[in-house]
């Protein structure tokens, strides 16, 4: 998660940032750390490498090598995760009355509903480990069947090790000015194009970059601060709060296209700037009210102030750029705060990924109900030449529900889809802007009044997200869309 140092200092506010004066050795320290440790955080996340015959961005080799490492003590691990969730969820929720108390706090923002969801994946958790654990043991053959419940619980387990290795590394990403370059090279295009301030491009390439719950946080801490308005808080975080740079990994190597995973990521990002483009200029974004927090309704004085020349942006991204990195906190606190986080969000994660993922996939190897739904998708997509159209089809509505699922209905006909096909279906998952999983942010956003915890305004699962790191820009409950 972005450090609350600097969110708390408003560094993310580009005002604030501008007017900050650093030393002499402060400027050398500063372009130095963003030097360097954005070279780290670009060679981890971004640049392929070939071991032993086979191409992986770095970050891809590290996460399966552990998982690989512990083999049936791992599945072990993340199944303890699961089912301690599970009982824990149903106690903290119903039972639990002291609203001190850790476990109340934790879930006492979740819906009525997410004790069930938990208890669920406690349940096929357990089935799955002692299936793995067993050969004698004999669990449903529904749940324990290679294309549902093992292809389920594996990518939950990637999930698993993904929020954590990506925590480690996201603070290069985040704390040392590559983000702020970016966003200001950025900040002549965000207002004319989509309707929100320059300075929200730091919030929108947060998510893109570390999880769909950083940006909504950070959105909503300057909404109840009175940096955004209601309107750009809605349009910042529904259209800009994508899947980070984890979640997409796993959905690209889920379709068995990690060769091809920069140009599947960027043009996914393409893709999301585009549909928010639109987004902003049709209801009910296009309807929020321009108002802040506080009720105070927005002038175009305000708007005007806020633009930079567009002949300065480079000069300014760069200046951004080392002052954000000479002012970071130290690097192994931010790891520390990044693995606490990944920490808190774990649990809720997988347990929701397992039950919400094994649902729907029972549903669509029992039922005709996503067969009858992708009927309708079928000559679009026939229109548009997309090869194994009839195939794909039902993949695509089932993404209501969780992003990551449409990529998992066809995890286990990979072999015999088309590139074009697989690619359809990935990019269909990465840039799905609302899903039943997230739908309660913007309700949090508008109604910072009510009494919530910050982790339920950035989702409570955190997927999507990845993810976090994994969204994953994921919850029944988040714009939370691993890593």
């Amino acid at each position: 998660m972005e450090n609350d140092n600097n969110v708390n200092g408003n560094l993310n506010d580009n005002s604030v940032l501008d007017a900050l004066v650093l030393t002499r050795n402060q400027w050398k320290g500063g372009i130095v750390k963003a030097v360097i440790f954005t070279l780290i955080a670009v060679i981890i996340f971004f640049v392929p490498v070939t071991v032993r015959g086979s191409t992986d961005v770095t970050f891809g080799i590290i996460y399966k090598n552990i998982k690989a490492g512990l083999g049936l003590a791992g599945l072990w691990m993340g199944g303890l995760i699961i089912m301690g969730n599970g009982l824990a969820s149903v106690y903290g929720k119903y039972f639990c009355k002291n609203r001190d108390s850790a476990v109340y706090r934790y879930y006492q923002e979740d819906s009525v509903l997410h004790p069930l969801f938990y208890l669920m994946g406690s349940i096929f958790a357990l089935i799955l480990v002692l299936h793995y654990t067993f050969p004698a043991f004999e669990g449903p053959a529904a749940i324990v069947s290679p294309g549902i419940g093992e292809t389920v619980y594996s990518i939950a387990m990637d999930v698993a090790w993904i929020i954590p290795v990506s925590a480690v590394f996201m603070p290069f990403l985040l704390n040392y000015g590559i983000v702020d370059f970016i966003g200001s090279l950025m900040e002549p295009l965000m207002r004319p194009v989509f309707k929100i301030p320059g300075r929200s491009a730091v919030n929108a390439i947060a998510s893109f970059v570390s999880s769909a719950s950083v940006g909504v946080l950070i959105t909503s801490k300057l909404y109840q601060r009175g940096i955004y308005t209601k309107k750009e808080a809605a349009l910042i975080a529904t259209g800009f709060s994508a899947v980070s740079v984890g979640f997409a990994y796993k959905v690209i190597e889920t379709a068995d296209l990690s060769e091809y995973f920069l140009p599947i990521y960027f043009i996914a990002l393409l893709v999301t700037l585009i549909v928010s483009f639109f987004m902003a200029r049709i209801p009910p974004l296009s309807r929020k009210a321009p108002v802040f927090a506080d009720g105070r309704q927005q002038t175009k004085e305000e708007i005007q102030a806020e633009r930079v020349p567009a002949r300065a942006v480079l000069k300014t991204g760069a200046s951004r750029a080392v002052k954000k990195a000479a002012t970071a906190p130290g690097l192994f606190k931010e790891i520390r705060s990044s693995l606490l986080d990944s920490c808190y969000v774990l649990p809720k994660v997988i347990s929701l990924l397992t039950a919400v993922g094994i649902i729907a996939m029972l549903i669509a190897a029992y039922t005709p109900v996503f067969n009858w739904i992708g009927k309708l998708f079928a000559p679009l997509l026939v229109l548009l030449q997309v090869p194994n159209a009839a195939e794909i089809a039902p993949a695509l509505p089932v993404g209501i529900a969780e992003m990551f699922l449409p990529v998992l209905m066809i995890a286990d006909k990979v072999g015999t889809l088309a590139v074009g096909a697989r690619y359809m279906v990935v990019t269909v998952s990465m840039v799905q802007i609302i899903f039943f999983s997230e739908c309660r942010l913007p309700r949090y956003l508008t109604k910072p009044r009510q009494r919530r915890s910050e982790w339920d305004m950035a989702g409570s699962d955190g997927i999507s997200r990845v993810s976090a790191v994994f969204r994953g820009k994921s919850l029944l409950t988040n714009k939370m869309r691993i890593i």
